[in-house]
């Protein structure tokens, strides 16, 4: 993969595009921060040399100027709405983030759960978040949302919330998901500001899509085949159009509740500071991009991911019939085929001559190697111990686990542990192989190589499952499946 992004660029243009928004209020920015501050490998794919932390780093250089707010949805706790990509409950993404930002230095200021109604599940959560050292504040739900502006910009709407109490001039309001209430929480905050006499602002971070570039560049459309089960679609910004004779991208949720946001910002400001949906962003990203075919290439990549990744969700329910239709309406507005994905068309070749579950890996310096299913390894797993071997240039009949190590493990699984397992998966694998590195030099330079996977693509002519998956995630593979 080519560079196709200048990471430290981005960094001084962000934070110094962040510094002058701030610095038009009175000292005191809420800024809706969307999409994930760190691990966003999204962005790394279709942005390569886009770093997952990127963000984060950003945040970093200014962090004496910076407090976060959490906003979660009370409803979401209730009914234990999980995050897919880490298997966890939002209120333990919650945890999750504290104890990250924290880590890093940033300083978590508060935690707004927003449509409180008195949730039993609730109390409980907000004791942990106060054992923790953060304080709690509550939003309610407000009838006729988002268009009752005489309810909401009132002591009925707004004016019941919480006014959560912050000390720094940029105010980051990020959330463990979409649906969490990050927007309305910076209203509130504005209307509460404003009777404080406290001139603040607020602007909206998103990364994707990237309003200086075309509406069907591959970045753009990447970024819809991700949001696909949202039902997001990038639309041109009327009225940014119409106010600059500009062309600009947005997407629709934003475009759809601007005229609101325009008359909520009239109501409690007098005039809104903002033409457009693009006039509140932010974001820099666009200006970084020092290859754009790279950046092409890398997007089209992402696409075809996305597009067995949406075979599959849709054979398990996870979507429906209209968002796998619009995945195949962006595969024809890039123009790729997604069979030209190498290690499906090698996983898929193989399977069908041996009629068995195969899998394969596409390395960085373009080999193909595959594994099968056996009675001791599955077909993952063999295509893993496979590419260590030639990152490592083990000769393929070099035995890295002996028959006997992987037979005990499985006696031990099945005979006292009823696992009833037939084969051992990529952990099992990964955990056998650095038992044996203790005594094999090969072994041990083959774990070495562990590192070299990152970014390398996978695919498996089955759905893997969730610990193969959980553990490929690890190790930043992209894996795709059949819908099997």
């Amino acid at each position: 993969m080519k560079k196709a992004f200048d990471n430290d660029l981005y960094v001084s243009l962000q934070s110094q595009h962040i510094e002058e928004r701030i610095s038009k209020y009175d000292n005191k920015l809420y800024l809706e921060f969307g999409g994930k501050l760190f691990d966003d490998h999204h962005a790394s794919r279709v942005l390569p040399g886009f770093e997952p932390d990127t963000k984060l780093q950003m945040l970093l250089s200014f962090k004496d100027k910076v407090e976060i707010i959490i906003a979660v949805n009370a409803k979401d706790i209730e009914r234990k709405k999980m995050r897919n990509d880490l298997g966890i409950g939002y209120d333990e993404d919650v945890l999750r983030l504290i104890d990250e930002y924290r880590r890093v230095g940033l300083f978590v200021g508060s935690v707004t759960i927003t449509q409180y109604e008195n949730q039993s599940s609730i109390s409980d959560f907000a004791k942990q978040l106060q054992q923790k050292g953060v304080q709690v504040f509550y939003h309610y739900p407000i009838t006729g949302y988002p268009h009752d502006l005489d309810k909401i910009i009132s002591c009925e709407g707004f004016g019941k919330n919480d006014y959560i109490l912050t000390s720094k001039p940029l105010v980051v309001v990020t959330a463990p998901g979409p649906g969490s209430g990050k927007m309305a929480t910076c209203l509130s905050q504005l209307y509460h500001e404003h009777l404080n006499g406290v001139n603040a602002g607020y602007a909206k971070f998103e990364t994707f899509p990237i309003w200086n570039l075309p509406l069907t560049h591959p970045v753009n459309l990447a970024y819809e085949a991700a949001t696909i089960d949202l039902n997001d679609l990038n639309m041109i910004d009327p009225y940014h159009l119409e106010a600059y004779q500009e062309t600009t991208v947005n997407y629709n949720r934003d475009i759809e509740i601007f005229p609101v946001l325009k008359a909520m910002f009239t109501r409690i400001f007098g005039s809104s500071p903002y033409a457009s949906p693009t006039d509140m962003g932010v974001n820099m990203a666009g200006h970084a991009i020092v290859n754009d075919e790279a950046a092409r290439d890398a997007s089209r990549r992402e696409i075809v991911r996305r597009y067995y990744h949406a075979e599959v969700d849709f054979l398990m329910g996870r979507i429906n019939q209209a968002s796998l239709d619009k995945i195949h309406n962006l595969l024809s507005q890039a123009d790729v085929n997604p069979h030209n994905r190498k290690c499906a068309q090698m996983a898929n070749q193989y399977a069908k001559e041996h009629n068995m579950p195969m899998a394969a890996i596409e390395l960085h310096n373009g080999n193909l190697v595959y594994g099968k299913t056996s009675p001791l390894l599955r077909c993952s797993s063999a295509a893993l111990l496979n590419a260590l071997k030639s990152l490592a240039n083990i000769e393929d009949h070099v035995e890295l686990i002996s028959k006997e190590m992987i037979e005990s493990i499985l006696m031990l699984k099945n005979d006292y542990l009823n696992s009833q397992t037939p084969s051992l998966d990529i952990g099992e694998v990964l955990l056998t192989l650095s038992i044996a590195s203790q005594t094999s030099a090969k072994a041990k330079l083959a774990l070495s190589r562990l590192p070299d996977l990152k970014q390398c693509e996978m695919h498996s002519t089955i759905i893997l499952n969730k610990n193969d998956r959980d553990t490929l995630r690890q190790l930043k593979v992209n894996l795709t499946c059949n819908p099997k």
